[in-house]
């Protein structure tokens, strides 16, 4: 099985580095910390095709990045 999302490094975000081919929202979402929601949230997508149906994921996602709002 294909891993879903963006295609990147993950050593490279977890160090919060880009690499010249890395998608910019990668590098992003990796700062703030929410990095496996948002994979788990991706994985869930390619999977069932309907963000219907990852409701768990995307609540999970939310709450990491609104936890980081609110820190900052």
């Amino acid at each position: 099985m294909a891993k879903a999302g963006h295609a990147w490094s993950r050593a490279a975000a977890e160090r919060g580095e880009a690499e010249e081919d890395e998608d910019p929202l990668d590098v992003r979402i990796a700062r703030t910390g929410c990095l496996e929601q948002h994979r788990q949230l991706q994985e869930c997508m390619a999977e069932r095709q309907d963000w219907r149906q990852c409701q768990e994921q995307v609540r999970a996602f939310g709450a990491c990045m609104a936890r980081r709002q609110q820190r900052q």
